[in-house]
């Protein structure tokens, strides 16, 4: 491991953080993530501002709320993708286990390593399964095949594939049926042993009995993976999600601005249930979209 990546992932154990406001309510555990005060800009538009949230270990975090609200955006700091975005910035701080994953000292591919992302669509390559598999491995030295075959193998069990493609590894990947190639992407996310997953609406193209397989998924994985989802499907939420953050949209109408803001986070069975601001409320009974 090279000195940059050990920056973002800290040996030592990193004790609970204080928490404050909408934390109170969450019961104390590893945190992954400590997101404080942030907010981020798409040149001079703000698209989110001020969240301040605590993911923990093992756990998975549902964020939902309206189009625009900015869950994507919060979702894509935490490998820090909006790097990759001209003109994007982010203010405030984001530590991952204990690193400020934003210091000038951290590697943002070292990050992207471990923190790994599933996107809303299928993104196969124009390989065969097994190559998609075994490309992450590849590209970080390992090159013998005993060590490929039983990384493949493993990540495809991982991620509840392995019984349906064992027998046409070689076959080309967009092959497969939709919820087959989503389970894949998990699967070449998983084959680089990252630490946290992070989702996209990854069902959102999928039918019901797909997006069932991949639900089953992330709560079989969940022990070894820390998993942040956003989704559109509150119903969703409510399946597979420990807690929930709810965002929505605050609109400026003196100067005919918008930007996204955390407006609860806790257990989801609260978030839903018995929610503390009337504006999850309206959404979680959809009074509001």
């Amino acid at each position: 491991m090279d000195p940059q990546e050990q920056q973002v992932i800290p040996k030592l154990h990193v004790p609970a953080a204080e928490t404050t406001g909408r934390d109170e309510a969450i019961a104390s555990g590893t945190p992954v993530f400590d997101v404080r005060d942030v907010s981020v800009y798409y040149g001079d538009f703000r698209a989110v501002t001020d969240v301040s949230l605590t993911v923990r270990e093992n756990e998975i975090t549902a964020f939902i709320g309206p189009s625009g609200c900015g869950k994507t955006t919060v979702l894509r700091t935490l490998n820090r993708m909006n790097d990759l975005v001209p003109g994007a910035r982010v203010e405030g701080s984001i530590g991952y286990r204990g690193a400020p994953l934003y210091s000038k000292g951290v590697s943002a591919p070292a990050v992207r390593r471990r923190i790994g992302m599933v996107f809303q669509k299928p993104n196969p390559f124009p390989k065969s399964i097994y190559d998609n598999v075994a490309y992450g491995p590849r590209i970080n030295g390992i090159r013998g095949k005993a060590k490929l075959d039983e990384i493949v193998e493993r990540s495809l069990r991982q991620a509840a594939l392995w019984d349906e493609v064992s027998g046409r590894l070689n076959k080309s990947a967009l092959g497969m049926s939709g919820g087959q190639q989503q389970r894949l992407c998990i699967a070449r996310t998983l084959a680089v042993e990252p630490d946290v997953i992070l989702m996209d609406e990854p069902c959102s193209a999928l039918d019901p009995i797909a997006t069932g397989k991949i639900e089953d998924l992330m709560h079989e994985i969940k022990s070894r993976y820390t998993i942040v989802i956003v989704t559109h499907n509150m119903q969703q939420a409510t399946r597979v999600s420990d807690r929930t953050a709810f965002y929505s949209v605050l609109r400026d109408e003196r100067n005919d601005t918008r930007t996204g803001v955390l407006v609860e986070y806790g257990p989801t069975v609260q978030v839903f249930e018995s929610p503390k601001d009337p504006r999850t409320q309206a959404y979680v009974t959809g009074r509001m979209g």
